[in-house]
């Protein structure tokens, strides 16, 4: 794919193509007319990464077009991102390029910014980093007033924190999570408010525990917990689990027990065909379960998931990859029907489509 086209002026057309796309592949599970919640047009993403283009003196942000992959094009402005990272861009390359220390075999940059206004730099090296880059990073950081950490082959260097705290309000609560450098966070801050919103209304009144997988750093947790009796929540990522135990704690939540799991591992101790220690505190068998939420990698859910999948009288699937939830949706056909529906456009200008179903036992 080329880079995208940037015209606001576009952005309703395409989007109604991408929504039609979504409504007739699934029109053969009868889905019903889905809640189209749309991007801002421009400057709605939170997280940037660039390549750092060196020519003689000059160093440049670049990107790469799949169709000439080894010409680099020099971005000038990024329109798309968040205004604090559009403000930043222009000073922070101005900064590195007139300090040798910090432009020396520089390879990426990396940005990281919060709705509530943080802001968190990498600058990624092809060298080892000294006290000498050290030095000119805390200068760096201290004047453009953002969180600066510095990564090259086995080093990363955190001058302050490595993660930053996002903040915004939801039905009326005020949600807090911290994001930790490196780890996966929503990209498109505004569309994930409104993911939130849909679930948590979708999720209103169904009462009984939640069994949540692939959780993450608990950015539905945190929305769906109030919602149900008790959750037991699953990630396999270390920094994430860190990060959803705190965010839990952040707001106040107690009803939710995080364990580090697979999918398929919960399967099989949900079926009691496996035992595992990391539950020998946990009665399984105590979770009275009325519905399972999955927000899974772009591949989908894993057979055995699929038949885990079958045992709840609901499912809420939140996916980054519609062909492979048509494809879970095919292998559950037999069992749930599609009770409501929704795509949130979290990449304008793009092919990408996240979607939203609520399934309904039969």
């Amino acid at each position: 794919m080329s880079l995208p086209s940037i015209d606001p002026a576009l952005y309703p057309s395409q989007l109604a193509e991408k929504v039609a796309g979504f409504k007739h592949a699934f029109a053969p599970f009868a889905v019903p007319e889905p809640e189209v919640f749309a991007s801002a047009p421009l400057h709605y993403r939170l997280r940037a990464e660039f390549r750092m283009w060196h020519d003689g003196e000059r160093v440049d942000y670049a990107m790469f077009d799949s169709a000439d992959p080894k010409q680099p094009v020099a971005i000038e402005a990024f329109p798309v991102a968040v205004e604090p990272i559009c403000a930043l861009m222009p000073r922070l390359r101005e900064r590195l390029q007139r300090d040798e220390i910090l432009k020396r075999r520089l390879f990426q940059v990396d940005f990281l910014a919060t709705l509530s206004g943080e802001l968190m730099v990498t600058l990624v090296y092809h060298r080892p980093l000294d006290e000498q880059w050290e030095a000119a990073a805390r200068a760096l950081a201290a004047d453009l007033r953002v969180q600066l950490i510095g990564r090259s082959r086995k080093q990363k260097i955190v001058l302050d924190r490595d993660w930053v705290l996002e903040e915004f309000e939801l039905g009326g609560r005020q949600l807090r999570y911290k994001q930790i450098e490196g780890s996966f966070t929503q990209p498109n801050g505004g569309v994930n408010r409104q993911m939130l919103g849909w679930a948590s209304a979708q999720a209103a009144g169904l009462g009984g525990d939640l069994l949540e997988l692939y959780c993450g750093n608990g950015n539905f947790t945190v929305a769906l917990a109030p919602l149900f009796g008790r959750v037991l929540a699953t990630e396999v990522s270390k920094s994430s689990v860190h990060a959803a135990h705190y965010n839990l704690a952040a707001n106040g939540i107690d009803n939710v027990a995080m364990v580090r799991m697979s999918s398929d591992e919960i399967s099989g101790a949900l079926a009691h065909v496996r035992e595992f220690r990391r539950l020998k505190d946990l009665d399984l068998d105590s979770y009275r379960f009325s519905t399972l939420f999955v927000d899974p990698p772009r591949s989908g859910l894993d057979d055995a998931t699929v038949e885990l999948a079958r045992r709840f009288d609901r499912v809420l699937y939140i996916s980054c990859n519609p062909q492979t939830l048509h494809d879970n949706v095919a292998a559950l056909q037999d069992t749930h029907r599609i009770a409501a529906a929704a795509v949130f456009d979290q990449f304008p200008y793009t092919r990408h489509l996240e979607c939203g179903l609520l399934l309904a036992r039969r």
